[in-house]
């Protein structure tokens, strides 16, 4: 199990999400009269704190050039950790699909992710105007939007906590050394993290096929009967509205009115609204006679203008396990004297 190589990105697409956040910050400054003089958008970078108050230290000249400018915001991703209070069954799935084909997707794995994020001024008005954009938007969370598998378009809200803001200042020497104000918030990320998705829905078993043999002599024996059982759809899945109903039915009537029976044939499984009917007779061009009510379904009045939909093969294939489905049911006897060989899938 381990070893199957996955990789959704999900981690590096909740730090990225986080980092968004912060990118727009300004801090301005205004003259005596009111009137603006500066508007700086403040620099934002993913590293440790340390690292960029080192930088300040090792380029401590206030006139070089090179001179690392202030206000500055960091961040970094600090813990993850599991939530169990948000676990769900570890056998629970759900259905996505990559557009083309569902897929049975088990229940991601709650985590949190822990951020820092370091403000660091120079002035105390510049780091006040730069928590004062942030604080409003959580209370005492915000939740992001974000794409943790697009395989699947598996989208979720990520809720990002406030957990704790603090200060310091760390100020000390002659009339040379750089003034650092340093914010701290600290927040919480509560994401989810996906296994690996399947490339195709192969897994689940979908067909039985047993050999019945009369007799019970290992080497002579050979197949009689052969019994097969595949699931079958009970809703339509494919949307195929092969026609229309053209006049409203009792739950009681069996002759249908529709647009068009050129693409329906007697034995057809009919879907309309989630009553299923099989067609008994084609009568003309627009009107079929139909049993109501199959598979365990209900009878039910319907009106004009309603899709009917057939249900096919194509529609067998798309049942899921956690779908109501019936089952197509097939018997074969055979006279040839061979036996099935599971390894070619072939009768030898």
């Amino acid at each position: 199990m381990l070893g199957t190589y996955f990789y959704h990105e999900i981690l590096r697409k909740t730090v990225i999400s986080f980092g968004t956040l912060f990118n727009d910050i300004h801090v301005r400054h205004e003259g005596a009269n009111g009137s603006s003089i500066s508007d700086m958008k403040v620099a934002l970078a993913y590293g440790p704190v340390q690292k960029f108050l080192a930088r300040l230290e090792q380029q401590a000249d206030l006139n070089k050039a090179t001179q690392m400018s202030l206000p500055r915001m960091s961040f970094e991703m600090n813990t993850i950790q599991y939530d169990a209070s948000r676990k769900s069954g570890i056998t629970q799935t759900f259905k996505a699909s990559d557009g083309t084909n569902l897929r049975k997707v088990f229940m991601p794995v709650p985590y949190n992710i822990g951020f820092e994020l370091n403000i660091m001024t120079k002035l105390n008005d510049d780091a006040l105007q730069i928590v004062e954009q942030i604080l409003p938007y959580f209370q005492p969370s915000f939740n992001l939007t974000v794409d943790l598998v697009s395989v699947i378009g598996e989208k979720r809200d990520i809720s990002v906590v406030l957990d704790s803001i603090s200060f310091q200042d760390d100020y000390e020497g002659d009339f040379s050394t750089r003034r650092a104000l340093i914010y701290t918030l600290q927040f919480t990320a509560k994401t989810y993290l996906f296994g690996p998705v399947a490339d195709t829905p192969e897994g689940l078993i979908k067909k039985v096929q047993v050999d019945y043999h009369t007799t019970t002599d290992r080497e002579l024996a050979r197949r009689q009967v052969r019994y097969t059982v595949t699931p079958k759809a009970l809703k339509d899945y494919n949307d195929d509205n092969v026609c229309v109903l053209n006049a409203n039915i009792t739950k009681t009537k069996t002759r249908l009115t529709i647009n068009d029976s050129s693409n329906l044939a007697v034995d057809d499984r009919i879907i309309i609204d989630s009553e299923i009917m099989r067609i008994d007779e084609i009568i003309d061009a627009q009107t079929i006679a139909v049993k109501r009510g199959i598979d365990n379904t209900v009878a039910a009045p319907h009106i004009a203008g309603l899709n009917v939909d057939k249900l096919t093969a194509a529609d067998d294939a798309l049942v899921d396990v956690d779908d109501s489905f019936g089952f197509n049911e097939v018997k074969t006897e055979f006279f040839d004297s061979t036996t099935f060989n599971p390894a070619s899938r072939t009768d030898s």
